[in-house]
């Protein structure tokens, strides 16, 4: 547990899954959270009352961070309910729903992180972090082949951790970090499910290869970590071990 006490954050797409528990995590270390949701506003607004019964704060706002008042949106509610902005977590990622169009998945996984980041940084002081939630499958994918299915949002994602990276010398000037969490599939995942049912036994396939595969729950802990770690700007954590793609 790390003392958040009077840090405000961000944390993208967390109304359901990962994104969720990452917020619940911080919230318990005493961080303020932006809760962030597309459309779905009863499973963010049921989000922040668990945060709010535990002692702790939170709000819900709606942004559909492919739109380019999306992420303004979000800054503007941690400043106007928490008077700053210490901590940005970029978890919402996707590119396997159906009828969003074919570029979808490059629209969200890099130039809606970077317009993310941008806004962000542009008020976040000194000291503060910014925490890039991927995926093996993605951050490897220039050496390791995944699954048909997977592919374009890997490519996606991959495309967006370089383009934040790219942004460090920048962040650095500010005196801001960002670090990158790269996870194997997680269990009981939007993405997870989409993949299984794109390709039948994929997940099942996937688990026996890792051994284990972590749960959304033990993901999330190690994402919300990422936030106090004391690691240099433009490390990457791998959560649950990478075996064979670091071979």
């Amino acid at each position: 547990m790390s003392d958040l006490s009077g840090k405000t954050a961000i944390v993208t797409g967390s109304s359901r899954g990962i994104g969720a528990e990452v917020a619940k995590n911080l919230a318990a270390d005493g961080a303020a959270v932006v809760v962030n949701y597309r459309q779905k506003a009863p499973r963010a607004n049921k989000i922040v009352a668990g945060i709010t019964e535990a002692g702790g704060q939170a709000v819900a706002v709606g942004a559909d961070l492919t739109e380019e008042a999306g992420a303004q949106a979000l800054v503007d509610a941690a400043l106007e309910n928490f008077g700053s902005l210490d901590v940005l977590v970029l978890n919402a990622s996707g590119g396997m729903e159906s009828g969003l169009g074919e570029d979808y998945a490059l629209r969200l996984n890099r130039d809606a992180q970077v317009n993310m980041l941008r806004t962000a940084a542009a008020v976040m002081p000194a000291g503060s972090r910014v925490v890039f939630v991927t995926s093996h499958q993605a951050h490897f994918i220039d050496k390791v082949q995944t699954l048909d299915a997977y592919e374009p949002v890997a490519r996606s994602k991959r495309a967006g951790e370089l383009a934040l990276r790219e942004e460090i010398p920048a962040l650095q000037a500010k005196g801001i970090s960002l670090v990158v969490i790269s996870g194997d599939m997680i269990e009981g995942t939007v993405t997870a499910t989409l993949l299984d049912r794109a390709q039948p036994g994929a997940i099942e396939e996937r688990r026996k290869a890792a051994g284990k595969l972590l749960s959304v729950e033990e993901f999330g802990v190690h994402v919300a970590a990422m936030v106090s770690a004391d690691v240099p700007t433009g490390h990457t954590e791998y959560a649950g071990g990478a075996g064979h793609f670091l071979d």
